[in-house]
């Protein structure tokens, strides 16, 4: 019965304004996901929020929408936004502001992106002119704060994302910093995959009397992700990826690694081999990013190579498989890497690749989602290798093979070869009577003096 309720709900429902449903509506979606509509009815109330929810369920809606409705009523003053979002990378932070542009679409809301690798010329120009909406990573936050660049005081919503990955990347001092520079009758919301023990300490610091929502148990992945663990060697791993690229109708495709020259190293091997690849890893400055991600979302390469700085809050419709090149360090990472496939009810397939050395981390992934990964056997495993080693078989048979008895032919008279000459072996020389001259004797004694 409740199912049925959840399934019936509208966007409609949820309280939110004629004109946030209008770009609701325009955007595709009717029917709010499970986050959705519990969150927002919270947030609409001004409560403070805790959100347990996995990666591709439509947190980021679930918190965009009511403030889009909040903040529609109000005056931004100049170097003093009125919220501030707070994302671990630039990646989530350029998709948050996709999602303010989509929804607010219908209200006069002025937006800043605060993020690292792009100058600050821009960003303190938009801060000079007021915003409504502030999101930021905290280190490119932390600079401007720390020049004078932006107030903070005026803040009247702060939105905490991926809580989990800024323990994981070290932003909690910097976060716990920038919390208490913020007016405390503020409204706080936060969200996360997992709630570590830091996190909660956050929290209970931070959050007056928070509502509690959990959408899914934590860490535990998609149940439309079918996953798969493959044993390979690590030499072997290049070769395991391009069978399956070729063997499983891979349409869209994201490879982690852990390391970012894996990440450049495999690329490279993939476009030797004629895949329509790209790569995407901290190591690249920020329009570099951007123009591989726009390359990817739109079908220009259909296979993008990244390390974990793509994991979080990358929305790519039509992702079709993930594979782990490598096993993840974090088992955490593990949860958020595979959730770029099966979004938004879609199916999809994840592929970790364990090397003998990746045994610990396996486990510990296993540990965490609660489910032993099953191993994939690859239904044509042995058939490539014996396609490479059918010409070496063909021709080891023909060696083996009984030669037919040729016909007799009529002899013909050869000459017969010429022994090789050998040379007289020079003759042995009498030793010589002691005090005798022994070697050859010079013309000139032969010439008389007169």
């Amino acid at each position: 019965m409740i199912r049925t309720l959840r399934n019936a709900m509208k966007f409609a429902d949820l309280g939110l304004s004629d004109e946030l449903l209008q770009a609701v509506e325009t955007a595709g979606y009717t029917e709010p996901t499970p986050i959705q509509a519990q969150a927002i009815p919270q947030v609409h109330m001004m409560k403070d929020l805790i959100a347990i929810a996995q990666t591709g369920t439509g947190k980021t809606a679930s918190f965009v929408l009511p403030m889009i409705d909040i903040l529609a009523s109000g005056r931004r003053r100049a170097r003093m936004p009125r919220s501030l979002i707070l994302e671990p990378t630039r990646e989530l932070a350029a998709q948050v502001a996709e999602n303010f542009e989509k929804y607010g679409v219908n209200h006069d809301l002025k937006m800043a992106l605060l993020i690292g690798g792009v100058q600050m010329g821009d960003q303190v120009k938009a801060l000079d002119e007021g915003v409504d909406v502030l999101i930021a990573t905290p280190g490119r936050l932390m600079d401007l704060f720390e020049r004078g660049k932006i107030l903070l005081t005026g803040c009247e919503l702060l939105v905490i994302d991926e809580a989990d990955r800024m323990l994981d990347m070290g932003f909690i001092p910097d976060i716990e910093f920038i919390c208490e520079k913020l007016p405390q009758t503020r409204q706080t919301l936060l969200f996360s995959a997992t709630m570590p023990p830091p996190i909660k300490k956050l929290a209970d610091r931070f959050l007056s009397n928070p509502k509690y929502i959990e959408v899914a148990r934590p860490a535990s992945a998609n149940v439309n992700i079918a996953q798969h663990k493959v044993f390979v060697p690590t030499r072997a791993k290049r070769e395991m990826l391009r069978r399956l690229l070729h063997a499983d109708d891979v349409q869209t495709a994201i490879v982690f690694a852990n390391r970012k020259t894996t990440v450049r190293e495999l690329n490279k091997s993939l476009q030797r081999h004629g895949f329509a690849s790209g790569e995407i890893h901290g190591d690249m400055d920020q329009a570099s990013r951007l123009a591989e991600l726009d390359r990817f979302k739109s079908g220009t390469i259909n296979i993008l190579v990244a390390s974990d700085v793509a994991a979080r809050g990358l929305d790519v419709k039509g992702v079709s498989h993930v594979f782990n090149f490598d096993t993840p360090w974090h088992p955490d990472d593990y949860v958020h890497r595979i959730g770029r496939t099966g979004r938004a009810g879609a199916k999809g397939r994840a592929f970790t690749f364990v090397a003998p050395e990746d045994a610990e981390a396996i486990e510990n992934v296993e540990k965490l989602t609660g489910m032993e990964i099953p191993v994939y056997a690859l239904e044509t495993e042995a058939q490539p290798e014996a396609q490479a080693d059918r010409p070496r078989r063909e021709t080891r048979a023909r060696e083996e093979k009984p030669k037919k008895p040729r016909k007799a032919e009529p002899r013909t008279e050869r000459p017969k070869p010429e022994k090789p000459h050998r040379e007289r072996e020079p003759e042995r020389e009498e030793p010589s009577v002691p005090g005798e001259w022994n070697g050859p004797v010079p013309s000139f004694l032969g010439l008389s003096a007169l």
